[in-house]
């Protein structure tokens, strides 16, 4: 059955400022958004940026929110996490080479999930914040090394994922990635090895860094942990090194 859109989603009825742009994340390269898009694909450098202002309003909980969207409306998960994209946004302020970074992570991590599996929200919300604590490593050790990430990352990460809602056991195994992400030292659950993978292709520039190709893939191959990541790695130690 047929159903009216309701005012909100009536383009009839938008204001001028419900049509903007902002900046992609990845690139910089402004990106028009409508108020009810939740992400849209930047043409500059191909990703999908999220929507700074989305805000699902009573498509949250109305029954006919697909047909009045003219779309499928994300799951709970995926407004949370763009929640926790804006709290870290938040949490960087100007420093937009981390806030690129956690998103290139985010995607990257959400590639490696789609063939891997593993639970979703543990995989993004660790995407997201596992460098949070990096300004604090800096500000109180002078250092943005891996073992004070590890150390000021859980603590500003908690009140943040309990503040939306995460349930206590999924807080408490992102937390563990966050603070083992660069030593590995207390954990090895699926979750966690996407992450290491993801956040290891954002970097494989610096880390091929000096490396022939031979000891690329022979990098790739010692030290990343799922098999889609190491897959993705080599191909990207091709492109990386072919363009040198």
């Amino acid at each position: 059955m047929a159903i009216d859109q309701c005012p909100g989603q009536d383009k009839r009825f938008w204001k001028p400022g419900d049509v903007f742009e902002a900046s992609c994340p990845h690139c910089g390269k402004s990106i028009e958004f409508w108020k009810d898009d939740q992400r849209r694909r930047c043409r500059s450098c191909g990703r999908m940026a999220p929507n700074p202002k989305f805000d699902m309003g009573c498509a949250k909980w109305c029954k006919f929110a697909a047909q009045c969207l003219g779309q499928p409306v994300g799951t709970a998960d995926e407004a949370l996490v763009d929640s926790l994209v804006r709290e870290m946004k938040a949490a960087f302020g100007d420093d937009l080479r981390r806030i690129g970074h956690a998103l290139e992570v985010l995607d990257h991590a959400e590639q490696i999930h789609a063939i891997e599996g593993g639970d979703p929200l543990v995989i993004r919300a660790a995407a997201v914040l596992h460098d949070i604590g990096i300004q604090a490593a800096e500000r109180k050790h002078g250092s943005n090394a891996g073992k004070f990430q590890e150390i000021e990352g859980p603590p500003i990460a908690r009140p943040i994922l309990e503040g939306l809602g995460v349930d206590a056991e999924r807080t408490e195994h992102i937390l563990r990635i966050i603070g083992s992400h660069h030593s590995a030292r207390d954990i090895d659950t699926l979750e966690f090895r996407i992450i290491w993978d993801a956040d290891r292709l954002a970097n494989i520039p610096e880390e091929l860094a000096g490396k022939t190709p031979e000891e690329g893939r022979a990098f790739v191959e010692k030290v990343y942990r799922t098999t889609t990541g190491r897959a993705m790695g080599a191909a990207a130690v091709g492109k990386v090194l072919s363009a040198k």
